[in-house]
C-alpha cells in the first residue's frame, strides 16, 4: 500500500482538552530519586508506548505480541517504575511530528528514531542508545550502488524517516523518482516484486531483511552518523531522566549488550 495513495488524518485537538485528558487517568509514580522526581504515566499501572509496525528487529508483531530490541530496552524501563509496558501501532508521522506524545496518547515513543533538531523542537529524548546510518537495499546482482545508478529509476522510502529526507535531499543530482511507502513492510516488499529499483532506510533494519530474503542485499551504506533516542513529551523531565538513568545502567551492567546481541547476533561494536 504506496503512502501516495492512501492519506490519513490526525486530528489536533484544543489545548485545553487535550489537558484535560491526558491528566484525567493519570498514575503518578514517585521514583524516590532526587534526578527524577515523580513520574506522571497517563494509564495506570502501564507504561504507554507508541511505536510503529513493522521495524524489526526493533519492533515487530511475534506470536501475537509485539517484541524486539526497544520493546526489550523499554520493559527495563517499566520494570523500574513497577509498571507493564503496553505498546500502541499508530502511523510514523504522528510519532516523528512529537504530536501523539504532547497529546497525551502515550508516554513514550520508541519507533528506531533518530534525534534530529527539528524532532527536539517537538519533544525530547533521552540520551543516545543506537547508533545507525541509511543504506540500500536492491535485488541481489542489481547495478545499484550508488544513489547516482538510480538515474531514470524509482527509489522507494518509509514516510516521515531520515532515508526519506536523505533521499529528497539528493534527489535533484542523481535523477531518480521517489516511491513513499507507509511503512517498512510495504517497503521492502516493492524491491521483492520490483514495484521500485532501490529503497533507502536505516542499516540496522534492512540487513536484517536481507537475512531472511538471501534474494536481496544491501548494496551500499551512506554515512549518515544517525543516533536513535526514546522520546517524551516536550519538559517531561522526570520520565526522561529515568530512562537515561536505566540506560546507563544497562549498558555499565551488561544487559545492553546481551538485549543487542539477542536480536542483532552479536554485540555491538565498542568505540
Amino acid at each position: 500500500m504506496a503512502r501516495r495513495t492512501r492519506h490519513r488524518v490526525l486530528v489536533l485537538l484544543p489545548a485545553l482538552a487535550l489537558a484535560l485528558g491526558a491528566t484525567a487517568c493519570a498514575e503518578s509514580i514517585n521514583t524516590g530519586g532526587s534526578a527524577t522526581g515523580e513520574i506522571s504515566l497517563i494509564n495506570e499501572g502501564k507504561l504507554t508506548t507508541c511505536t510503529h509496525l513493522p521495524y524489526k528487529p526493533f519492533q515487530m508483531s511475534e506470536g501475537g505480541k509485539v517484541v524486539g530490541f526497544d520493546v526489550d530496552l523499554v520493559d527495563l524501563v517499566a520494570d523500574e517504575l513497577g509498571v507493564k509496558q503496553e505498546i500502541t501501532d499508530t502511523p510514523f508521522e504522528g510519532i516523528q511530528s512529537g504530536e501523539l506524545l504532547n497529546s497525551g496518547k502515550c508516554d513514550v515513543a520508541a519507533a528506531g528514531m533518530t534525534i534530529l533538531p527539528v524532532r527536539e523542537q517537538n519533544m525530547d529524548f533521552s540520551d543516545p542508545y543506537f547508533e545507525a546510518t541509511q543504506a540500500l537495499l536492491v535485488k541481489k546482482g542489481s547495478p545499484y550502488r550508488s544513489l547516482a545508478d538510480l538515474r531514470g529509476k524509482k527509489l522507494g522510502t518509509q514516510l516521515g524517516t531520515t532515508g526519506e529526507e536523505y533521499a529528497k535531499q539528493n534527489q535533484d543530482a542523481n535523477g531518480y523518482e521517489i516511491i513513499q511507502f507507509e511503512d517498512l513492510g510495504l517497503l521492502t516488499t516493492a524491491v521483492l516484486t520490483g514495484q521500485v529499483d532501490a529503497a533507502i532506510n536505516d542499516n540496522g533494519v534492512l540487513y536484517d531483511f536481507v537475512k531472511d530474503n538471501p534474494e536481496t542485499e544491501v548494496s551500499v551504506e551512506f554515512d549518515t552518523g544517525e543516533q536513535y533516542g526514546i522520546a517524551v513529551r516536550t519538559g517531561n523531565d522526570a520520565l526522561r531522566g529515568k530512562i537515561n538513568d536505566v540506560l546507563k545502567k544497562a549498558k555499565e551492567s551488561g544487559e545492553y549488550d546481551r538485549i543487542y546481541e539477542k536480536w542483532f547476533g552479536k554485540k555491538p561494536d565498542k568505540k
